[in-house]
């Protein structure tokens, strides 16, 4: 198991990560520049995918959770979710056929590629200073993927904003209220109301 921050604070992941409480005892790297979420068509996070040694995506990505923390927000119940990664890892056992696998997530659309550039870009622009230059295309990455959260809410501490306040819970209200779009495949657990 390997896990990948896509964050750029990278003082935090490490306080998060050798906080002996959590459990975190597998390698996790980190992703400044938010290239899985390009490659893998990530638009959430966390975001599980699952591959095996072959380098196959057996099971293309899905939300999936290590507690029920935050159940109210994303209607995912991860102890569904857990046992299916367990099953995978001890039996081999998936979610769906090798088919199914292979279509099952769209490509991004023209707007979400062109959105992830921008925000690349716009994260580009604030190492370098130009603050100008980095909102405007933070504005725009986000206006062109408006239910992307690793565009969203990423963008919200880099522009200086609370990733837990107001604008976080105006973010929660336009995804409900959108029908909770995900970019991958609903997988057990997840409450589709």
């Amino acid at each position: 198991m390997i896990a990948v921050a896509i964050d750029e604070a990278v003082d935090t992941i490490r306080n998060y990560v050798n906080d002996d409480t959590d459990g975190i005892d597998y390698p996790v790297l980190i992703d400044a520049d938010h290239v899985l979420t390009e490659l893998y068509a990530i638009s959430n996070v966390p975001t599980v995918l699952l591959i095996d040694e072959d380098d196959n995506i057996v099971q293309p990505n899905w939300n999936a959770y290590a507690s029920n923390t935050f159940t109210d927000f994303h209607g995912i119940d991860s102890e569904r979710q857990l046992d299916a990664i367990r099953r995978w890892v001890r039996t081999g056992e998936t979610m769906m056929s090798a088919d199914e696998a292979r279509g099952a997530v769209d490509d991004l659309t023209p707007d979400e590629e062109t959105a992830k550039l921008h925000f690349r870009l716009a994260t580009h622009l604030r190492n370098a200073d130009d603050h100008d230059g980095a909102e405007r295309n933070f504005a725009i990455a986000c206006e062109l993927a408006p239910h992307d959260w690793t565009i969203r809410r990423a963008s919200m501490p880099l522009r200086g904003g609370n990733p837990f306040g107001e604008e976080f819970f105006e973010l929660v209200a336009e995804h409900r209220a959108a029908g909770r779009p995900y970019h991958g495949v609903n997988h057990p657990g997840v409450d589709e109301s």
